[in-house]
């Protein structure tokens, strides 16, 4: 049946929960504006493997334990477990993790009647909702994030997420380059529809810099380099830590901030750590942690510049977040950051590895006049506002009766999306 409100399930691994608050934050911020208009459930499934209790010894942030049920902003939050071999076999976790979340989902649809899963990232998440929708009968939606190619190199996995992107319903990427890859892979340009994320104005604002630096315990009176992510090897930190004693040399005293943590990709603190020690560096780089996101305008609101030497992104938020703070950008030339870093009076992009052209921009950086007003302009046309009338045109259109369904799915909103 039909709902006055379509009912969804979010399916997805990628959401934060109470053992890890800042993972998925993205999707959150996208589905919670969304469940102001439709309603919706969370299905965030959560890898096991009998031995995890053992191998968190070695590694203590390593699939940390995750309650069977939250509730999030009004928004219940479920985390069904599924058997995971840890590092191996990874053609298989969207098969277990359909399976796993089965019998919650059948006992969801008895009781909460859902008409829709929308599932983020493409794998496993995508290509087990495929089975899940083949199992239950209902549609599904795919949202393209991260990286795409890097699935490419496993037959096995290219198969599943070939034939999840094929029968969806409909396809989101958050960026026009994770499209284009979908496309060269032989799918339908009409099928893929870009959605990118937003921003919250109401959270990330410009704060006074000052006050920001002794609400972190941060020196005063100095240039400031900031970053923000997971303190994984992706992310790039230590890229700029390589560069950092040139810069000292030609332009004073530069400090870098990150903040950030372990994540489920790993965490290379002690890497960092040793880096910074073998470079002298002690005393101008601060690894501050983690920081909640009503405290990250402060980490923004600290910097003069933010960096992010990134090796691959789909849509990163972090970029539209420093320019809601009024900080200029410098990153790599990598997935969507040229789309969301769109012109050079928002930042300036760099080919991934170079060091010479990473330590160059940042030179620039600070030395050039920012329009800090085009800055903030450049986060406002990025507000969530913009976004979520496109996904629920998308959601309705498809939960809509089938008589209702054609005129909808023709509608100007889509076809602009997918342009």
């Amino acid at each position: 049946m039909t709902h006055p409100r379509p009912r969804l399930v979010v399916y997805t691994r990628v959401y934060p929960n109470s053992a890890q608050p800042n993972y998925g934050l993205f999707v959150r911020e996208r589905m919670r504006r969304v469940a102001a208009e439709l309603d919706l459930v969370v299905v965030a499934p959560v890898p096991w493997f009998p031995f995890q209790g053992l191998l968190r010894r070695l590694r203590p942030h390593y699939r940390p334990a995750v309650p069977a049920y939250e509730e999030q902003d009004g928004i219940r939050v479920y985390h069904p477990r599924f058997f995971c071999f840890p590092g191996i076999l990874k053609w298989s976790d969207a098969w277990l993790q359909a399976l796993g979340s089965l019998p919650l989902m059948r006992r969801l649809k008895r009781e909460f009647d859902y008409e829709l899963i929308d599932s983020h990232f493409v794998y496993p998440d995508g290509a087990a909702a495929r089975l899940l929708s083949r199992w239950l009968g209902v549609p599904y939606t795919i949202t393209l994030r991260g990286s795409l190619l890097r699935f490419g190199r496993s037959k096995a996995q290219k198969r599943q997420i070939d034939q999840a992107i094929h029968d969806a319903a409909r396809v989101f990427s958050v960026a026009d380059s994770l499209r284009q890859d979908a496309i060269s892979w032989g799918h339908a340009p009409d099928h893929l529809q870009v959605v990118g994320n937003g921003v919250d104005l109401e959270r990330f604002r410009p704060e006074d810099q000052a006050e920001s630096r002794r609400r972190l315990g941060l020196p005063e009176g100095v240039r400031m380099l900031v970053s923000v992510g997971g303190l994984t090897e992706r992310k790039g930190f230590h890229r700029v830590i390589e560069v950092l004693p040139q810069l000292r040399q030609s332009h004073g005293d530069i400090h870098f901030v990150v903040a950030g943590g372990a994540s489920p990709e790993g965490n290379n603190r002690a890497d960092l750590e040793a880096q910074i020690t073998a470079l002298g560096l002690q005393d101008c780089v601060h690894l501050i942690g983690a920081k909640s996101p009503d405290e990250l305008r402060y980490v923004y609101s600290a910097g003069d510049v933010f960096v992010l030497a990134t090796r691959f992104e789909g849509w990163a938020n972090v970029f539209l977040e420093a320019s809601a703070c009024g900080l200029p950008i410098v990153t790599t030339r990598v997935g969507g950051n040229a789309e969301v870093v769109s012109s050079d009076d928002v930042g300036l992009l760099v080919p991934y590895g170079d060091a010479e052209a990473l330590r160059d921009a940042l030179r620039t950086a600070f030395e050039r006049e920012w329009k800090r007003e085009a800055i903030l302009e450049h986060a406002r046309i990025n507000a969530w506002q913009t976004r979520i009338p496109q996904l629920l045109a998308a959601f309705q259109a498809i939960t809509a009766p089938k008589s209702a369904a054609a005129p909808a799915t023709a509608d100007s909103s889509l076809a602009d999306g997918a342009k």
